[in-house]
């Protein structure tokens, strides 16, 4: 054991001694890992980001929320049939609580209806288009369980009075009153007054294509009382437990065939969807992403492997003399190998650990210039370059290593 250990610390010597003779070739030697580590570094990076903005983004969709609503979220194929269901009113939540409130052990807790549309909301000569608009009530404050930068949500008795009363979301209040605070401010949604009683907190928007902070809320009866509901609604279910989500959609299933009236044997004339729907769609894109990546950034390292492989033949062979002379004097077969493995290796660890570093700069910079984009530089990721880094080593510098310790120390003597 002892001998092997010093064999092994002697073969480091010889390593370093090696390398420090030969810093350029070394240098060039080891850049083929460093970009190895950074292509994969980054992409172990990109990939991480697009996870947790896959998860976040979900997770605004409420993984214990079910949504009612006359189309599915994917999978549309007998057009017809959703188009001619009857829309679906924002009146029925009132009997589906009724129902659920009746329910011994129910999986369901509430239901909150949604009307929306896009408006325009001003105030002065500030002006914000495309602003989604909702009106529902006071439960969407427990729906949601978004926290507010500042205010409140409208309360029951203001949502049954049809007060016009509305809550911002935070991009929308920050266009507005960029100087100021929004509170008690009276707005025009689509010329309709509503005084701003409070501000919802930054939440991002769900896979850059919807911003959850680029809407206002408002008291369903205020909605009904001064905007059209033609287009029909959505009933957001709250679930008790989250990992019994397929017994509650089941439950509720039940229940909106009871609140419509629908006999046995008909077909379901709405839809329950819920954020397992997108994940489902999402899952693929995200695996296939990781696969292309990886793929690409092993084909880079594979590359470097290679000419690691190919520097240390020709360190092989510039060393046949030295190897034969070791060999004679008594140097054994694993001596010689770990001599040359454990120099592959040294030299993939310093590429290493210098392509971690460039590529926790270039993150730094990522992430400073572009707080959004989904980058996530994980620990678990030094790990990972580091262990690809000794997996390179051996892998590309075991066949040299061999070949040097199976020479013959007459021949080696000889070679010229």
């Amino acid at each position: 054991m002892k001998r092997l250990i010093y064999e092994i610390s002697e073969s480091f010597r010889i390593a370093f001694a090696q390398i420090r003779a030969n810093k350029m070739r070394s240098s060039l030697t080891a850049l083929g890992v460093i970009i190895g580590i950074v292509a994969v570094t980054l992409m172990g990076t990109a990939i991480s980001g697009i996870d947790i903005g896959f998860q976040n983004s979900l997770a605004m969709l409420g993984n214990d929320v079910l949504y009612v609503q006359k189309w599915p979220w994917h999978g549309v194929e007998d057009w017809w049939n959703y188009a001619n269901r009857p829309n679906i009113r924002a009146d029925e939540a009132a009997p589906l609580n009724r129902i659920i409130q009746g329910t011994d052990n129910s999986q369901l807790e509430f239901a909150v209806p949604v009307v929306a549309r896009m408006s325009s909301v001003k105030y002065g000569s500030s002006q914000v288009s495309n602003v989604f608009t909702v009106g529902t009530t006071a439960d969407y404050a427990r729906l949601s369980q978004t926290d507010y930068e500042a205010g409140r949500m409208f309360t029951d008795t203001e949502e049954a009075a049809g007060h016009q009363v509305c809550v911002l979301g935070y991009d929308v209040a920050h266009a507005l009153f960029p100087l100021r605070s929004a509170l008690g401010a009276e707005i025009r949604i689509d010329g309709q007054p509503f005084t701003v009683i409070g501000v919802l907190a930054k939440q991002g928007s769900f896979l850059g294509l919807f911003s959850f902070d680029n809407q206002t809320l408002m008291p369903l009866e205020a909605f009904r009382k001064l905007f059209s509901t033609r287009r029909g609604a959505e009933l957001r279910v709250k679930i008790a437990d989250k990992n019994h989500i397929e017994d509650a959609k089941e439950e509720l299933r039940g229940d909106m065939r009871r609140v419509r009236g629908q006999l046995p044997g008909e077909r379901d004339n709405f839809e329950i969807n819920g954020q397992q729907a997108f994940k489902a769609q999402l899952d693929p894109i995200k695996n296939g992403i990781a696969i292309a990546g990886l793929f690409i950034t092993g084909l880079s390292l594979f590359v470097g492997a290679i000419g690691i492989m190919n520097i240390t033949f020709v360190s092989v062979k510039e060393r046949t003399k030295e190897i034969g002379t070791r060999k004679a004097l008594g140097a054994r077969r694993r001596t010689i190998l770990l001599q040359f493995l454990i120099e592959a290796v040294s030299i993939c660890l310093i590429g290493g650990a210098m392509g971690m570093l460039l590529a926790y700069a270039m993150f730094l910079g990522i992430h400073l210039e572009m707080p959004s984009f989904p980058v996530h530089f994980s620990p678990g990721l030094v790990f990972i370059s580091l262990f690809i880094s000794v997996a390179t080593g051996v892998f590309s510098g075991f066949a040299p290593a061999w070949q040097a310790s199976k020479l013959d120390p007459v021949v080696a003597l000889r070679y010229e």
